[in-house]
């Protein structure tokens, strides 16, 4: 092939690659304005009470782009592939109980302006970058996505710079190191009981 054959179908490549970066991001962006503007529908205006209903439909729009296993998995290091598969579900429900609870410890962010800084995606994993602006206060809202099955799913996520895998993967490891899993289990199951009441 001649020099110039191989170059077009370079360019061509790179195109087709850039092309197909930037469709994922506008996707990712309209997913995100979506779910941002459900919740502020949802939210109302400062100071308004919710139902019991009104929590559980925040918590299905904030918490349903959220990949739990793939976080589990993460903060859970090699435990996860180590300990039986219903040891494995039961784990991936308690997680996923507590951080979908907690999501709504701090309902006045998803009040916030958000402004988009970068989004860039390589493949099928993207990362999102995001400022959102509370009155006088900037707080960087950052994700991990990865493509799953044709949706944009969050694997992560930083709020202020501290990651919510990396946090969960940190207490998880100290209570493994130091009393073993059946220990966080036990720990785990009264965190969930507490928040499901």
């Amino acid at each position: 092939m001649h020099l110039k054959n191989i170059l077009a179908v370079f360019i061509s490549l790179l195109l087709a690659s850039s092309l197909i970066a930037q469709n994922g991001a506008d996707e990712i962006r309209q997913m995100l304005d979506d779910r941002d503007e459900e919740i502020k529908e949802l939210l109302g205006p400062k100071g308004s009470t919710y139902t019991q209903e009104q929590r559980d439909e925040l918590k299905e729009i904030i918490n349903g782009v959220i990949d739990f296993r793939s976080m589990a998995a993460y903060a859970l290091d090699d435990t996860f592939n180590e300990i039986s598969s219903d040891q494995r579900e039961r784990f991936v429900s308690l997680f996923s109980t507590i951080v979908r609870d907690q999501s709504l410890n701090r309902l006045d962010i998803y009040r916030a302006e958000v402004t988009y800084e970068n989004i860039s995606v390589d493949g099928s994993t993207a990362r999102v970058e995001t400022i959102a602006q509370l009155e006088n206060v900037r707080t960087p809202v950052n994700y991990d996505m990865e493509r799953q099955d044709g949706e944009w799913m969050i694997i992560d996520m930083e709020i202020d710079d501290v990651s919510t895998a990396q946090s969960y993967h940190r207490q998880f490891q100290n209570i493994i190191r130091q009393r073993g899993f059946d220990a966080l289990m036990d720990s785990l199951e009264r965190r969930a009981s507490r928040s499901s009441t």
